[in-house]
């Protein structure tokens, strides 16, 4: 097998900075919701009695539901999931702090 620099150069121009734009917004996502999850996390274990501030709380969700909706009309299934079960893990962490 022979290699060959200009089918090398096509994938890293066309494919590698394809994949690394979707890695880097799915990254974006996690994090987005890994924002709340110490503080969250310290008031239900007992550790911190301050909940996280609310502007940053809507803030957050807000760029959750705009990477949602994107991820929707790409019809980005990876994100859809992702960005689903965060919001079902930060719901149910604000119930378990609501109704401790």
């Amino acid at each position: 097998m022979k290699f060959d620099i200009d089918n090398a150069r096509d994938f890293v121009a066309n494919s590698l900075a394809r994949i690394s734009a979707d890695t880097l917004g799915w990254l974006a996502a996690i994090l987005l919701h890994a924002a709340t999850i110490p503080t969250m996390l310290a008031l239900i274990t007992g550790l911190g009695d301050r909940p996280p501030s609310l502007d940053l709380v809507l803030f957050m969700w807000g760029a959750l539901v705009l990477l949602f909706l994107r991820a929707i009309v790409l019809k980005d299934n990876l994100n859809i999931i992702t960005i689903g079960l965060g919001f079902i893990v930060q719901a149910v962490m604000m119930a378990l702090v609501l109704f401790k």
